[in-house]
């Protein structure tokens, strides 16, 4: 049999009796199967890019010869665990067995490894952080490459520090490339990547053949709508959620915007649940789950729910704020409309975006002098962890973790058991890309802020900043709709022009084909019916005065737990700091309350115009102050009060802002009717309200003996019968209350309650 009707059968396992592979599957398919080349697919979501490398494995475990030697299997690199899971069940679905080696089944390590030198697993899913575990890399990882059939770097784009989404240990492939035997075939494939990450991730392939197709996704209706406030966007999607069709994603910028959201929604009678990357794995799969079984309406995430997720019949896609990259937001819009004719894409941006954009472009790769204090600091023999490395080096844990696996791939140090050492390689720090890759971010936040503003098509805005050269007018969004023209009925009738996977009843699989009969691969039940907004239906940006109301008094509930510090970071006495192990029951601070968090969709924009890096030192708003008072009764009598009430009042020494934190001091001890104790001043040089973002250790290392408890109010601290309130303008990393809180439980306080205006996060 030849080679393409061998490739054709197999994919009518893998997608149904009616599918058909595309011209540049069956490409791509050739040039890895009977050329045995290197190949990069640049092709958009739904197209069929896992089609692609499954039924090349077939072909390849499966000679044609008789008596021929299969290839080793297929080892795919794949991002997130979601992904994984999916590919091992659509791989079933081929005929093909896959296994994954990860973080949660190390108690099957063995046992895969045995069926792989077995020759009985088809196909390894591995995510790019294995690469370099140090057990795998050097027990599995040797073996592993010099019997690999096909390798796969799936979201290959992550290859790329251009790309938005670049992550470090996908560069280790370079390593894993070299081991292959020659002419062991190559596939990278991604649905977002410009000429630039596309030139880039085909130079570190080699000599790859480059297949990029046009990415119109003809399901999708993008519209952006311009929304005053918070608790508009709030309120609109009270109203509208119920009209999107079938279930879909509510996308967030930040952990707490995402629980707010779902919150707010559960309490309008919507059933949603929230995924953000701070959730437990088994809840995030949960949600998950419920999502593709359509019990919910809505999964209200983060980008932690990302490049992982596959629901084909997703009916929308809406986010509370933009994204910084019209890239990324291409890719996240992706999850929907795969298997459906229509879906619904809105963007409602928001004021808050660009500080939000801010800070996490501050969390780029560290200056050169930090850089160095790490290599510095590591030794070539006895490896140090990245606890240890904290003390050392003021940045907090995930940047610092991010550096050293830059510094990993770049061969400067080497992960071990039990942490890093120090190569004594040379390594320059190459500070002309790194501003370049700056430049480039910023340059995608205004493309970001154009796409919201544009007058002309959106799908073409997207298209061209991927460098589409057949991107043209969409005929759907909002811009092509304006004069009423659309109907949202297609004008070919729903049949593709690229004679691609289509079947007679018209859903898809994750094949990038159609099955037959018109079922969806998922069981294609949608929570409302099936009711979708064709017919020219469009969404306005139009509020109802309840809903309007009810997010406003949402959101304007103020109130969060500042959680009391237990433990002190590890290797403080190598900086000469004595302390280790946990905090004393003397020594702790109770429980305490701020009005809100910095990233909070009510109060955050409030918050940080009064204590953000740059705000002025000022007088304590007539609004927040009603809102201290507020968060004081609730934890006076709420559900969960204060364990004794303050019998005083007592502020931090503050040099950034003294004005605000000591009138915020004497409005609470005015109100409560309880004595002024003053403040715990700063001692000279010391660093009190500093060194924000900086790691635990570091912050500890500067605040320790940073504070003086002058004799008299150490004497008043002693003669109290209760505990003292202690009041500053905002919690940061906590080490500051927890700090001061220290000193006053061992001048003999009875114990200290923590008040801040403002939570960082």
């Amino acid at each position: 049999m030849a080679v393409r009707e061998r490739a054709e059968a197999v994919l009518r396992r893998l997608a149904g009796e009616h599918a058909r592979l595309r011209d540049d599957q069956w490409r791509a398919i050739e040039a890895l199967v009977v050329d045995r080349r290197r190949v990069l697919c640049v092709q958009r979501t739904g197209w069929g890019k896992s089609a692609v490398y499954f039924v090349a494995t077939a072909l390849l475990r499966q000679s044609a010869e008789p008596d021929a030697r299969r290839t080793g299997p297929t080892v795919i690199v794949s991002p997130l665990l979601a992904l994984m899971r999916n590919q091992v069940e659509a791989a079933a679905r081929a005929g093909i067995r896959a296994r994954t080696i990860n973080s949660a089944n190390l108690d099957e390590w063995d046992e895969i490894v045995a069926e792989i030198e077995a020759g009985t697993v088809d196909v390894l899913l591995i995510s790019p952080e294995r690469l370099n575990n140090p057990d795998f890399r050097d027990g599995v990882l040797p073996q592993l490459a010099a019997t690999t059939g096909l390798l796969v770097v799936d979201e290959a784009h992550c290859v790329s520090d251009w790309g938005h989404d670049f992550r470090p240990d996908y560069r280790r492939l370079r390593t894993f490339l070299a081991g292959l035997p020659a002419g062991t075939p190559v596939l990278a494939t991604t649905a977002t990547a410009n000429s630039r990450v596309t030139e880039d991730v085909a130079e570190q392939l080699g000599n790859a053949l480059v297949l990029r197709g046009p990415l119109d996704r003809e399901s999708l209706r993008l519209a952006v709508l311009d929304l005053p406030s918070p608790a508009h966007r709030l309120g609109w999607l009270a109203d509208q959620l119920d009209r999107l069709p079938g279930s879909g994603i509510i996308y967030t910028l930040t952990v707490a915007a995402a629980g707010e959201t779902a919150e707010f929604l559960r309490g309008r009678g919507y059933p949603v649940a929230s995924y953000t990357g701070q959730a437990d794995d088994a809840d995030r799969r949960a949600a998950e789950q419920d999502l593709l079984d359509n019990k919910i309406k809505a999964l209200v995430a983060t980008s932690a729910l990302g490049m992982g997720f596959d629901k084909p019949d997703l009916g929308f896609v809406v986010h509370l704020g933009a994204p910084p990259s019209p890239i990324a937001y291409y890719q996240q819009v992706g999850r929907a409309g795969r298997a459906v004719d229509q879906a619904e894409v809105l963007l409602l941006p928001g004021a808050e975006d660009q500080a939000i954009w801010r800070y996490f472009a501050s969390l780029a790769f560290p200056p050169e002098e930090q850089v160095r204090a790490v290599l510095r600091a590591l030794d070539p023999d006895r490896p140090l962890s990245t606890p240890a490395l904290e003390p050392i080096v003021d940045l907090r844990r995930t940047r610092l973790e991010l550096m050293l696996k830059v510094l990993d791939v770049d061969g400067a140090v080497r992960r071990v058991r039990g942490g890093w050492l120090a190569t004594g390689e040379p390594w320059h720090y190459d500070e002309p890309r790194l501003r370049r890759v700056a430049q480039a971010r910023t340059a995608e936040q205004q493309a970001m802020r154009e796409y919201a503003s544009t007058t002309g098509c959106r799908m073409e805005f997207l298209r061209r900043c991927l460098d589409d050269p057949a991107a043209t007018p969409c005929g759907r969004c909002d811009r092509c709709t304006a004069g009423g023209t659309d109907s949202g009925v297609r004008s070919d009738g729903g049949a593709r022009s690229d004679g691609g996977a289509r079947s007679d009843g018209g859903a898809r699989s994750d094949g990038g084909a159609r099955s037959d009969g018109g079922a969806r691969s998922d069981g294609g039940a949608r929570s409302d019916g099936g009711a979708r907004s064709v017919g020219g239906v469009r969404f306005d940006a139009e509020v109802s005065a309840p809903a309007l109301a009810a997010a406003q008094a949402f959101l304007g509930r103020p109130g969060v737990e500042i959680p009391p510090k237990k433990l002190w970071p590890t290797g403080l006495e190598a900086v000469g700091v004595p302390l280790r192990g946990r905090l004393g029951p003397g020594e702790q601070a109770y429980p305490g309350r701020a009005v809100g968090r910095l990233s909070d969709l009510g109060w955050g924009a409030r918050l940080r115009a009064l204590t953000g890096p740059d705000a002025p030192d000022a007088e304590l708003p007539e609004d927040l102050a009603g809102a201290v008072v507020e968060v004081l009764k609730a934890w006076a009598h709420g559900n969960d009060p204060w364990p004794a009430r303050p019998v005083a009042v007592l502020a931090v020494g503050s040099r950034r802002r003294p004005r605000l934190v000591r009138g915020l001091a004497d409005r609470i001890a005015q109100v409560g009717r309880l004595p002024l104790l003053g403040e715990v001043p700063a001692r000279d040089g010391g660093a009190a309200g500093a060194g924000p973002r900086g790691n635990s250790a570091q912050r500890v290392r500067t605040l320790h003996g940073a504070f003086d408890l002058p004799e008299p109010l150490a004497d008043a601290l002693a003669g109290l019968t209760g505990p003292v309130l202690l009041v500053d303008d905002l919690v940061d990393s906590g080490w500051t209350m927890t700090i001061v809180a220290r000193l006053l439980r061992q001048a003999g306080a009875p114990g200290v309650l923590p008040f801040a205006l403002a939570v960082a996060g």
